[in-house]
C-alpha cells in the first residue's frame, strides 16, 4: 500500500506548497463546473475559469504545452459559451440543449483536425516531441477542444468527446506525474456518463414539450 502512495505522491516532494495548494483548488473548481455542466447551470463556465486559469498558470510553470493550450482555450470558449447559455432565442427561453446538426458535425472534423496540425506545429517549434506522451497530447486535446465547442454551444454530443478524453486523462496524467490531477479525470469520466444521460433525459422531455 505505501509503495502505491509512494508512486502517485513521491513527485510532488519536489513541488512548491504554493503549487500543490494551487492544484488541488484547481481540482476542486474543475469538479464544480463538470457537476454544474451535468445539472445543465450556467455556473459550469465562471468555476470552470477559474479552475483553467490556475492550471494554465500551472502548466507553464511546468512546461506542458499541449495541457496548457487546451486550459486556455477551455478559458476563453467558457466566455464564448457563458454568453451563449444564457442568450434569448426568443421573449422567454434561452439556447436550448439540441443535437449536433450535419454543418456542426462537419465543423468538429475541421476543429479536431486543425487543432492536430496546430498542436503539432506549437511541439515541433519548441521541439517539445521527447516523450511518446507528446504524441497523446496532441490527440486529447483535439478531442477536448471538439468537446468544449460543443458544450458552449449546448450540444449533447460534447458529452461522448469528454467521456472519451477523460478515459484517455487518467493514466496520461498519471504517468505525469499529476496525481490530483489523474484523479479529477476519474472522476470527470464518471460525471460525464451521468451527465450525458442527464442531457438526454432532458433533451428527450424537452422534444415531448414541443
Amino acid at each position: 500500500m505505501s509503495q502505491i502512495i509512494n508512486y502517485l505522491f513521491e513527485q510532488y516532494q519536489g513541488y512548491a506548497i504554493i503549487d500543490i495548494v494551487l492544484e488541488i483548488i484547481a481540482v476542486i473548481f474543475g469538479f464544480f463546473s463538470v457537476w454544474y455542466s451535468k445539472q445543465n447551470k450556467i455556473w459550469v463556465f465562471p468555476t470552470g475559469m477559474i479552475s483553467t486559469a490556475i492550471f494554465v498558470y500551472l502548466l507553464i510553470k511546468w512546461e506542458l504545452l499541449g495541457d496548457m493550450m487546451i486550459n486556455g482555450y477551455y478559458f476563453a470558449m467558457s466566455v464564448y459559451g457563458w454568453y451563449i447559455w444564457t442568450r434569448k432565442v426568443d421573449a422567454t427561453h434561452v439556447t436550448p440543449i439540441s443535437k449536433t446538426t450535419k454543418k456542426e458535425k462537419q465543423q468538429s472534423i475541421v476543429i479536431f483536425i486543425s487543432t492536430i496540425i496546430f498542436v503539432f506545429l506549437v511541439y515541433q517549434y519548441f521541439d517539445k516531441w521527447t516523450n511518446w506522451t507528446a504524441y497523446v497530447d496532441t490527440i486529447t486535446t483535439a478531442i477536448f477542444f471538439v468537446g468544449m465547442w460543443l458544450m458552449a454551444k449546448r450540444k449533447i454530443e460534447n458529452w461522448i468527446y469528454w467521456i472519451l478524453g477523460d478515459i484517455i486523462s487518467v493514466p496520461l496524467y498519471l504517468y505525469k506525474g499529476l496525481a490530483f490531477t489523474s484523479f479529477q479525470y476519474l472522476g470527470f469520466t464518471i460525471i460525464a456518463i451521468f451527465g450525458y444521460l442527464a442531457w438526454k433525459k432532458h433533451l428527450n422531455k424537452q422534444n415531448q414539450t414541443a
